[in-house]
């Protein structure tokens, strides 16, 4: 008879954005009494990064543990958003069950979809959590009959169509068997306690040779990288001297120099981990993903994990506009290169390649979220760069030209279901399915190509007014649509001097299209302040003041107004971008800068391109 782990449950959490993941952990640990009671929580604990903590949504998986009565939850923590999918595929490896909590009015989603089919083909055990029970919109009947429809969908065997379910207010901290709101009981011990019935606990084979394999990397200034992963077999010790298989074949032994454990949201030094564990090693400095440690004497390496190919490419460059070194701390193509290096160091998603010019590089990732997300962070530690427009990877599968495909869905009120279906027809989208979903509320599903939706989400918000919602997630590789697709349609307003910018010439400027800077911006030749009206880039001048005069106006004690300039985001810019543009961060300005900067040189430029072609 196989021996358990009875004193452990590896589980991951599945769930869409906003659907109270994060709350749901909180309560647990809150709960569960794992935080020291001096330790006040922190709203929002498994969201750690700022970046995290603002946008609401989970980029780097964690991992937490709660003690419930004498059994340990080692609870993960899975991405939400498909651009880190590869990060999704290998916290299943070190699970036996997935805790899957959706919203009770908004039920299933697309990027729950593609995490839960991740968990499902694993064989690992669901549990469903209908959260927000208490939303008076609650339907909670109508979503557990979706989820099964989802699983069913995806292709669950029978073992896991018969799914426990449990509702909850997480942020009431309220959970019950029942989907009756009236019924719920002031306490999580619903979710534990289904937990541990239903969730299986693993294996113990601690007495046989070790196999540890890495699932997420970690860095650290003092112990350098982490390999953080599951013990599936034997038991390991600080000080053994142990081999790690690499990706290429090839062996290297080291000795464990430190072991963590996980307790709540800390890390803790440990002395030794057993089958069935989820802990951290450290001692080899090239440690990767994948890759397994067993005995010396045993080397059995487990099969290598999938990795996520990147979708997307950007080109990074060190920042070399006329304001250079102005807003940054680490502004030399140097800190930038050694910068991106770093980030290798813990996200296996992203690739970085040198380029025949020393200050540039190309970056590529899992999708535009990926890559906003790695220049947002650079731009915060206080690095000055530019970016590129961004282009999809096209890949070669047998002999065929091959371009990325994302599921997209949308909820949309009725009224805008008919600019919505033409722009993405436009885009080279293909609509699968329209759903009415009630409250005069339609969903969309469309198969469409990656570099149709750059630049899309911007221009939904304004479709929609801002009433409709957009999910995408990376579906497959297809045979490369022919043809330009997407893109800008309106040339960009480029200032023709330096200077600052006054009210006097937004004024004049305005009615050409949108500005994007405020009076007493300062503006160098080549940026772009604005998006023009018409197809063309139109080249402004922005500085001019108003000449002063000593001859009395009847108009003379008017105020000048102007329109409230549309100030850009970080997302709004890399989607405005054109071939020809370069987006400049700072950590404290975005700017949008032609690559030409004078306009003589840039028309000279035009003419050249135009007469190769």
């Amino acid at each position: 008879m196989t021996n358990l782990r009875t004193d452990i449950r590896n589980v991951a959490i599945i769930a869409h954005v906003d659907h109270g993941k994060t709350t749901l952990v909180d309560e647990l640990l809150k709960q569960s009494h794992t935080l020291d009671a001096r330790k006040e929580l922190e709203e929002r604990a498994m969201d750690s990064n700022d970046l995290e903590k603002e946008r609401g949504i989970t980029i780097l998986a964690k991992n937490t543990a709660v003690a419930y009565n004498d059994t340990r939850i080692n609870i993960m923590d899975t991405p939400g958003h498909a651009d880190f999918g590869g990060e999704v595929e290998r916290i299943m490896k070190m699970v036996d069950g997935v805790v899957l909590v959706v919203d009770a009015y908004e039920g299933t989603m697309p990027q729950t979809r593609f995490v839960l089919k991740k968990a499902l083909e694993q064989n690992l055990t669901p549990i469903v959590v209908v959260n927000k029970i208490d939303k008076p919109s609650a339907r909670p009947a109508e979503v557990v009959d979706e989820v099964l429809e989802l699983f069913i969908e995806l292709g669950a065997d029978d073992d896991q169509l018969d799914f426990p379910v449990v509702y909850a207010s997480a942020i009431n901290g309220t959970s019950s068997l029942s989907d009756n709101p009236a019924d719920q009981e002031a306490s999580m011990a619903p979710i534990f306690d289904t937990i541990i019935e239903h969730i299986p606990a693993p294996v113990d084979n601690s007495d046989e040779p070790l196999q540890f394999q890495v699932s997420l990397l970690d860095y650290n200034d003092f112990v350098g990288r982490i390999g953080i992963g599951r013990v599936f077999r034997g038991t390991v010790k600080v000080g053994d001297q142990v081999t790690l298989s690499k990706l290429d074949g090839s062996t290297k032994n080291f000795r464990v120099t430190k072991l963590f454990g996980f307790f709540g949201l800390e890390r803790r030094e440990i002395q030794e981990a057993k089958a069935g564990d989820l802990i951290a090693v450290s001692g080899m400095e090239d440690i990767f993903v994948g890759e397994t440690v067993t005995p010396q004497d045993a080397i059995e390496p487990l099969p290598i994990l999938r990795i996520d190919e990147p979708t997307l490419q950007m080109t990074f460059l060190a920042n070399n506009s006329p304001f250079a070194g102005r807003e940054g701390k680490h502004v030399t193509s140097r800190k930038v290169e050694e910068r991106l290096l770093a980030e290798l160091q813990t996200d296996v998603s992203l690739r970085v390649e040198a380029t025949d010019s020393p200050d540039k590089w190309i970056v590529s990732g899992r999708g535009e979220l990926h890559l906003s997300i790695l220049i947002e962070t650079m731009r915060r530690e206080g690095y000055e760069l530019q970016v590129s427009k961004p282009e999809v990877i096209i890949k070669e599968v047998d002999g065929v030209q091959c371009e990325p495909f994302e599921r997209v869905q949308i909820d949309t009120p009725e009224e805008y279901q008919g600019a919505i279906i033409q722009a993405l027809s436009e885009r080279k989208g293909d609509m699968l399915d329209m759903t009415m979903v009630g409250n005069g509320q339609t969903r969309l599903i469309f198969l469409i190509p990656a570099r149709g939706l750059i630049g899309f989400s911007t221009e939904f918000l304004s479709m929609t007014r801002g009433y409709g919602i957009m999910n995408h997630t990376f579906d497959q590789y297809l045979p490369l649509v022919p043809g330009e697709i997407g893109g800008r349609h309106r040339g960009a307003l480029v200032s023709i001097d330096n200077g600052k910018a006054t009210t006097y010439s937004i004024m004049r400027i305005e009615e050409r299209g949108t500005i994007f800077v405020n009076p007493g911006t300062e503006v160098y030749e080549g940026m772009i302040i604005g998006e023009n009206a018409r197809e063309n880039d139109l080249g402004v001048n922005i500085t001019t003041a108003k000449q002063m005069t000593n001859v009395r106006s009847a108009t003379k004690d008017q105020t000048s107004v102007i329109k409230t300039p549309h100030i850009l985001t970080l997302e709004e810019s890399i989607e405005f971008l054109d071939y020809d543009e370069y987006m400049e961060v700072t950590p404290e300005s975005i700017r949008l800068r032609k690559q030409i900067l004078n306009k003589a040189a840039r028309d000279k430029a035009n003419k050249k391109k135009k007469s190769a072609e």
